[in-house]
């Protein structure tokens, strides 16, 4: 996969983890929402600039939206931890209780 095409990847991904729409996340960025249809097309080229605003929005690390290579593993596992941790902060009482005990079966294996 290209860079252009890794990031574009990336950014869509990470959107849609965050919940938030395009729409939205134009809005966030002063932008429309075509372009951020593109972006995550990967026909639309993200300046860096904008690369950071994602981050920030997203609450991603910048170099795994960048597709650094070098450092793609760890920061991807943790990247996942932390969109699972905002995930699981909206989980109430009982469920969250089923969730930890099916986390802690995974452990056992």
């Amino acid at each position: 996969m290209d860079l252009k095409k890794c990031i574009a990847s990336r950014l869509k991904d990470a959107r849609e983890s965050s919940g938030l729409s395009q729409n939205q996340v134009a809005n966030l960025l002063n932008l429309k929402r075509p372009a951020i249809s593109e972006i995550e097309a990967g026909r639309r080229k993200v300046s860096a600039e904008e690369l950071i605003n994602f981050s920030e929005i997203y609450k991603v690390d910048l170099s795994w939206l960048a597709c650094n290579e070098s450092n793609v593993k760890s920061e991807g596992v943790e990247n996942k931890l932390q969109i699972a941790a905002r995930e699981l902060s909206n989980i109430k009482g009982e469920d969250l209780d089923k969730i930890i005990k099916i986390l802690t079966a995974f452990k056992s294996h």
